[in-house]
């Protein structure tokens, strides 16, 4: 395919043989990845890995509450996605919602002490599955450089603009 890239036609950069394969590497490992930690968190807690990401979020924000905007921007999903997973975290328990103060439009979700409670018995086992499945298999030269790697991509694809085509403006 390489023969087809040429710059003079503007047809497409078709990716080198080094970076298809660092490119299907980095699928591999995200998706493995994502199932093994969802695979641990539905055994151990009954939650997929993106409620647990939420409840993390509402935990660490003041009065453990969150606009449900920011929620969605913070954790990367559509507000049709969030709004799903906190009825389901309400039905559990774990969440509330209630009426944003500043904002009759807007509402917050709410950790409550059942979820705070759920989070606190299901973290060890978590961190143990993300050291298990990551940090142990890298040098901490490696850590760093990966941070520093997806930090770069991750701001790339989250532009400042206000016409972005990002999930949580969906």
């Amino acid at each position: 395919m390489e023969s087809m890239t040429t710059a003079s036609t503007g047809g497409p950069r078709w990716l080198s043989d080094e970076e298809q394969s660092v490119w299907r590497a980095y699928l591999q490992a995200t998706t493995l990845l994502e199932d093994h930690l969802d695979r641990q968190l539905q055994r151990d807690a009954g939650m997929p890995h993106i409620y647990y990401g939420l409840l993390v979020q509402l935990a660490q924000a003041p009065r453990r509450q969150m606009r449900m905007t920011q929620l969605a921007k913070d954790v990367k999903i559509t507000r049709s996605r969030l709004s799903h997973a906190v009825a389901r975290l309400e039905r559990n328990g774990w969440v509330r919602r209630e009426d944003c103060p500043s904002d009759k439009r807007g509402q917050n979700a709410v950790l409550t002490d059942e979820g705070y409670e759920m989070l606190s018995r299901s973290a060890p086992g978590h961190v143990r599955a993300v050291r298990q499945a990551m940090f142990d298999r890298l040098t901490p030269e490696q850590v760093r450089s990966f941070g520093e790697i997806m930090q770069v991509i991750a701001t790339g694809l989250e532009p400042d603009g206000t016409d972005a085509d990002l999930p949580w403006l969906r």
